[in-house]
């Protein structure tokens, strides 16, 4: 594997619909293959399949992180067809991952995986994913960015359909115990605090910092609609984290509301030092991403 060099292909953050390329203005991904294959070398297994082999069905449940053997995947060489109800959803080139979805949040797999020609992966389960994470928190942050550019695409589409939908409700993606951890590592700040009302964030302004909610509820709006509320252990706002773009939607206290801020380097630091904690942000961005995705299908049926 130390022969393989991802550097010379595209920094695609996710496998490309075949027939519907990524519109030109979109945001560019901060998905590195190279740095994936660093991630995937400190303890990932070495796999091969034959042309016309299955990695995965469509449906299958995994029961939440990594259980029952789910793994992640990163294709080394060869290429992997991505199928819904046997139709052609998107090809996996080398330096792609894929299959991360289900593996992290609690959800059965989208679509079926199926090697279209001879292929190499490097797969991880549980205890591999957390090893790395360990070692190279920033993987956390590259793989929010493809969830970010998913996540951004849909909302765009949805706010498009023009139709209502449920908001989804965030809590508890860290518990008490992250919580406090997290603040302590941050150098035990007191949490600003906003009135029932008032905007924390504007849909388009820049920022640099994701909010982790302590107290109250958030409404999450994108043009007015409101998509998600975020109560005490929830996130939002952690695509600043790992984009340069405009805030993707407006947030207001729904009720007296308190958070703390989260930079970059805060972040990374403490993944590094508690990889959970990692784990617990990449599954509820993984929600929000299917959620909003559901809702889409849905406005769009």
């Amino acid at each position: 594997m130390d022969d393989l060099d991802f550097s010379g292909k595209p920094a695609a953050s996710a496998p490309k619909p075949v027939a519907k390329p990524s519109p030109p203005a979109e945001p560019a991904s901060l998905y590195e293959p190279r740095l994936a294959l660093e991630f995937f070398k400190i303890a990932g297994t070495l796999e091969q399949f034959p042309a016309g082999k299955q990695i995965f069905a469509e449906n299958e449940k995994t029961g939440g992180l990594f259980s029952k053997g789910a793994r992640i995947y990163l294709l080394l060489d060869g290429d992997v067809t991505l199928t819904i109800k046997g139709k052609p959803l998107e090809l996996v080139l080398p330096g792609e991952i894929f299959g991360e979805m289900a593996a992290i949040a609690d959800a059965p797999r989208s679509a079926t995986a199926t090697a279209r020609k001879a292929c190499r992966v490097l797969s991880i389960d549980e205890k591999a994913f957390l090893l790395s994470l360990q070692r190279m928190p920033e993987f956390a942050l590259m793989l929010m960015s493809v969830m970010a550019q998913r996540l951004r695409r849909s909302i765009a589409r949805l706010a498009e359909a023009n139709k209502p939908a449920a908001a989804l409700v965030q809590k508890n993606s860290l518990d008490r115990t992250m919580l406090s951890e997290l603040r302590h590592e941050l150098g035990d700040p007191q949490p600003t605090v906003a009135q029932a009302g008032q905007n924390v964030v504007t849909q388009g302004a820049l920022g640099a910092c994701m909010f982790v909610v302590t107290k109250g509820r958030i409404a999450i709006s994108v043009d007015g609609k409101v998509i998600e509320y975020v109560e005490a252990g929830g996130v939002f706002g952690e695509m600043a984290l790992v984009e340069r773009a405009g805030r993707a939607a407006t947030a207001t206290a729904a009720t007296e509301s308190a958070w703390l801020l989260i930079a970059r380097n805060d972040f990374l630091a403490m993944v590094k030092a508690k990889p959970a904690f990692g784990i617990a942000l990449l599954r509820a961005m993984a929600g929000r991403v299917l959620h909003i995705g559901k809702l889409l299908r849905e406005a769009t049926a």
